[in-house]
């Protein structure tokens, strides 16, 4: 190995070594944190409904490969329309209108979220809803969806 060679390692190792020194000192500055809320325990809570069950599980892997949760905002709204005999809709035919015009009618807000219309009918008076999807970390990491209305957190 050349001297040029184990100098740019040198200087390498001793850049990660302080990214890392740097890290432990953000952590050591801010401490442990005081308290956190997972996505398992916002289902669990009924914050979120998982989309991922039952009949709605297939249509939702049909347009995205990773987890689906919405709020029970949006599920409220779904359930209105489904429960209104009328108009004949059902928790799959919603999803998927919804998750259709998530990919082709999008605004795109940024890299992880678009804000899309969807028209429901028998939700009640308004016809036309708008919705925002956000790509998101998991309680591991992982990639999920979450669909929410454009108002909510």
């Amino acid at each position: 190995m050349t001297a040029e060679a184990t100098n740019t390692t040198q200087l390498k190792s001793e850049a990660h070594q302080t990214a890392g020194e740097e890290k432990q000192s953000m952590n050591d500055f801010w401490g442990e944190p005081i308290s956190t809320y997972t996505r398992a325990q916002a289902i669990e809570d009924g914050v979120l409904v998982d989309l991922m069950q039952g009949e709605m599980a297939a249509v939702a892997r049909q347009h995205y490969k990773h987890p689906i949760a919405c709020t029970s905002a949006v599920f409220s709204i779904m359930q209105r329309a489904v429960e209104n005999k009328r108009y004949g809709n059902s928790y799959p035919g919603i999803l998927h209108d919804m998750l259709w015009m998530s990919r082709v009618m999008k605004r795109q807000v940024d890299p992880s979220t678009v804000i899309f219309r969807v028209l429901i009918a028998g939700a009640g008076r308004q016809k036309n809803y708008d919705f925002r999807l956000t790509v998101g970390p998991g309680d591991q990491g992982e990639p999920v969806i979450t669909i929410t209305l454009p108002s909510e957190d």
